[in-house]
Formats: C-alpha cells, structure tokens, sequence
C-alpha cells in the first residue's frame, strides 16, 4: 500500500493530500529513511512522522485497504 494511503486510512493524518504534501516536505520518514508518498508499505516497516515539535514513531502491524475507524488504531503501534 502506498505509504499516504496508509497514513489516511490508519488515521495517523486527516487526509490524504496532507499526508501527500508531509511526504513532499521530507517530513515522514521510514525505517530512518525520507519516504516520497508512494513508497510501499509493508508490515514491521517503522514510520516517522515530524509534527512540527514533535515526533510521532509507529511500528507497522496491519496492512489493509479499508478499516473501521474503532479499528484503525490496530493498524501500528507507538514506538
């Protein structure tokens, strides 16, 4: 799955095109790495995520093309 999809539907950021313009800004990174939106995403892959002051570490569990938003959460783990 393409590494913006990923973060929309595991609710990590709001909307794809803001997950889109976070790639492009060098701000996701995974496993250490700056990530471009259409970077595969596979399970145990670690993403970064640089929210302005603050990092956001998650570990990939669960890949999957649609999920419930009580679920979404099952997706990856805090780091």
């Amino acid at each position: 799955m393409r590494l913006d999809k990923y973060l929309k539907v595991s609710r990590l950021i709001k909307r794809r095109t803001v997950a889109n313009e976070a790639c492009d800004a060098g701000r996701v990174m995974i496993n250490g790495k700056p990530a471009k939106a259409g970077t595969e995403v596979k399970v145990g892959d670690e993403i970064t995520i640089n929210f302005g002051n603050k990092d956001v570490k998650v570990e990939v569990l669960l890949v999957t093309e649609t999920v419930k938003k009580e679920e979404a959460k099952e997706m990856f783990r805090y780091l």
